[in-house]
Formats: C-alpha cells, sequence, structure tokens
C-alpha cells in the first residue's frame, strides 16, 4: 500500500537512520507488533520497558509509510468537538477522551527528553473560526471545556488580529500543545529497543495470521513463521485490510513546508499552531529549524496514482490559503506531498482485540488529525490488555464502539 506521494520533509531531512535487519528465521516471542511507524515504535517502547519480549516487523523501511508523511501536531484537542462527544457517548465519555489526550502530551514530552533531537516543543494551539456562522459551535465548545477545566482562552477578532496577525470571527488559544518529528522519533525508539536486546526487523511483510485462544502465528511473505503470545496490529491504515469490518475511511492529505524564516517573519506562529473550524482544515505549524509546514485541502481520494498528481497544484492552493491568511508573509515552498489518512465516523481510535481475531489479536489504529496523541494513549491502553488489567479507555476505545 502506497502512503504517500511527493517529498515529506522528515524522510529528506534525516534519511535512512539506522539499518535494521530482515528477517530470515523462524522466531518465539511474547509479543510481535507489525508496524514500524511511530505507533508501533511508541507501543513496542512501551512494551518493553515494561518487561515484555518485543519483536517489531516492518515491511518497508522503518518510517517509511504514514510516519514520514505525518505533519506532526501534538493536541489534545480531537477532531470531533467535545460537545459534539458528549452528544454521542455522554458528558463523561467526552470528557475522559479529551483529559486523556490532555495528558498524553506531557507523557510524550517525558519520553522525548533523554532521546537525541526528535525535535519536541511545546506549543499554543490556536483554533479559530473559519466564518462567522461557526462562532456560536465555538463558543458551546469554549463553554464545556472552560466548565471541565482545561486552560482555554477566547479571543475575540481584535485579540486575533492584534495577537496574530490574521482576521478571523473568534477563536480558542489552547496552551497545552506540542511538536515532534515523527520519523525521528520512531527511529530513536525502535534503535534504543534494539540495543536493549529486542529485535527489529524491516523490509519483512506479513502475509497471514492465524490466531487462537493460546497463540498468534504470523507468516512472512518469504515463509518465516513468528510464533507470539500476542500480536499488535500497528500498521497505520494498511491495518485495516485485516479486517472484514470496515471501521474507517481512508482519505488523502496535501501538505508543504517552506525554507526557513527568521523569528520576526515568524511571530506568534513560530509557538503557536493553528486549525480552522471548516471541514477539511486548514493547519500550520513551525519547525525546530524556523520553517512552515502547512497541510490540509483533504479529499476522499485514495488512489496512490491519482494522489501524485494532486501534490503540486494542492501545494499551491494550500500556500494562497496560508498567504491569504498572512499577506505579509513571504514563504517560499521547499518540498511538498501528499499521504494516506484514515478517519473514523467520531474521530476516536481504536485499541484492542476485534470479534474477527480473539483475544490475543490486538489492533492500534489511532487514526485521526491527532494520531501520535491517540498512539502515546494506545500504548497504554494496549499493555493493560495485554497484562490483563482494567484500563479507563478499554471500552470508549475499543470495537464495541462500531457496533
Amino acid at each position: 500500500m502506497d502512503l504517500k506521494s511527493g517529498y515529506p520533509y522528515w524522510a529528506i531531512k534525516n534519511g535512512l537512520m539506522h539499518a535494521f535487519p530482515r528477517l530470515e528465521q523462524d522466531l518465539r516471542c511474547d509479543v510481535l507488533v507489525v508496524g514500524g511507524g511511530i505507533t508501533g515504535a511508541l507501543i513496542a517502547d512501551e512494551l518493553g520497558r515494561h518487561g515484555h519480549q518485543v519483536v517489531v516487523v516492518e515491511q518497508r523501511d522503518v518510517g517509511w509509510g504514514s510516519s514520514a508523511a505525518s505533519t506532526a501536531l501534538l493536541q489534545y484537542e480531537i477532531d470531533t468537538h467535545m460537545v459534539d462527544l458528549a452528544r454521542q457517548y455522554g458528558e463523561q465519555n467526552a470528557l475522559l477522551a479529551y483529559r486523556a489526550c490532555a495528558e498524553a502530551i506531557p507523557m510524550l514530552q517525558a519520553l522525548c527528553k533523554p532521546l537525541r533531537d526528535v525535535d519536541f516543543a511545546p506549543m499554543h494551539s490556536l483554533y479559530y473560526a473559519s466564518k462567522r456562522g461557526h462562532r456560536r459551535a465555538l463558543a458551546a465548545e469554549f463553554a464545556l471545556r472552560r466548565r471541565h477545566g482545561f486552560d482555554v482562552q477566547w479571543l475575540e477578532p481584535a485579540d486575533i488580529q492584534d495577537g496574530f496577525g490574521f482576521s478571523a470571527p473568534a477563536a480558542i488559544l489552547s496552551r497545552l500543545a506540542a511538536r515532534v518529528d515523527p520519523y525521528r522519533l520512531a527511529y530513536r525508539l525502535l534503535a534504543r529497543l534494539e540495543k536493549h536486546g529486542a529485535a527489529v526487523f524491516d523490509r519483512t511483510r506479513i502475509e497471514h495470521l492465524q490466531a487462537t485462544q493460546r497463540r498468534v502465528l504470523a507468516t512472512t511473505a518469504d515463509g518465516h513463521r513468528i510464533r507470539a503470545n500476542h500480536l499488535v496490529m500497528a500498521a497505520g491504515y494498511a491495518s485495516q485490510q485485516w479486517l472484514r469490518q470496515p471501521v474507517a475511511r481512508n482519505r488523502s492529505s496535501y501538505a508543504f513546508i517552506t525554507d526557513p524564516m527568521s523569528e520576526a517573519q515568524l511571530g506568534r506562529l513560530g509557538n503557536t499552531m493553528l486549525w480552522e473550524s471548516a471541514r477539511p482544515y486548514l493547519y500550520l505549524r513551525s519547525s525546530g529549524d524556523g520553517r512552515l509546514l502547512v497541510g490540509g485541502d483533504d479529499d476522499s481520494i485514495d488512489l496512490p496514482a491519482r494522489r501524485d498528481a494532486r501534490v503540486e497544484r494542492k501545494a499551491g492552493k494550500l500556500l494562497k490559503k496560508l498567504t491569504g491568511l498572512f499577506p505579509q508573509l513571504e514563504p517560499v515552498v521547499a518540498f511538498s506531498w501528499g499521504g494516506t489518512f484514515a478517519e473514523t465516523a467520531d474521530g476516536l481510535p481504536f485499541f484492542g482485540p476485534h470479534p474477527q481475531y480473539g483475544p490475543r489479536l490486538h489492533f492500534a489504529m489511532a487514526y485521526g488529525g491527532n494520531g501520535i496523541t491517540y498512539s502515546m494513549l494506545g500504548a497504554g491502553l494496549i499493555r493493560a490488555g495485554i497484562e490483563k488489567r482494567p484500563h479507563p479507555l478499554a471500552q470508549l476505545f475499543s470495537f464495541r464502539r462500531a457496533g
């Protein structure tokens, strides 16, 4: 499955950071993690640090799928408003999801601290109304978050203009967000895991799965067998091919990154990510080397050749939107790309076993706009499931929610 088009910045900037071997023998392990992107890396790290014998396999080079195309905005804010989640699942469940995502950001910060140069930095998040008609929904969202203690500030048009230099009917400013280089983080975590004795293999594709009540047997395209007590399917958007039940819809998103800009040019954009209330939404954030990363203009295309053909035109549309907001900027597009992403009907992820396979095959589907935040939560949730411990998110993030 071809998950990206064009020239994703992380892969160009970092290159192939570490050579992992191809699997060339049969193996046994406690937990097999299928997927060497950021989701698989976070889950494997969590399991490895808590005493589980982990094997990781990736069909491409590590990080070369969706992680290389991710724009990595780390937010507690979910694509679905807290107000809308409350209507669907009750206010307590909506609050549970938002608070868990808020807790995930400092967890990611603590995880990144001992690693070398993964471009983690705390940021603010500005969620602005795209049009006047969105102001009422934004106000209701602000009121609910504020009532539950989230650190948010309401901004009127004059506040937005004075503070950020663009025009919008209203906005919510959150002081809890962050950025990271997801490709580099995945490599650092898996290299550390390998150093501590775990086995990590890339260019190794799983072709067949057999799950029983006692173990899981995975067979590679080369015929090698891996027998595991548990298997975690963390293959990103390709994970859906293993399920008869459709649980998400694949789409394409587009992005570009600029040449480096000065602190004076970036202004508040240096430490504040922006996203809007329109769907699909424009979003942007800075990188550690002073670039602006701009994304959005999503569409329903899920054919790589058609996505390839749209990258340049989509980048042009995103650039026009950026300069429409900030006419004083003179950005120069350095690299542009497109990538597959998946969205669920409610904006929430799926973590845990699926009835199709039984209790020992766990899916990690961190789908939605804040997939890395979800993956951090999913690492703990998956570990709790393997260790047969309760977890507060187990029900809400399970396949039972999908009916």
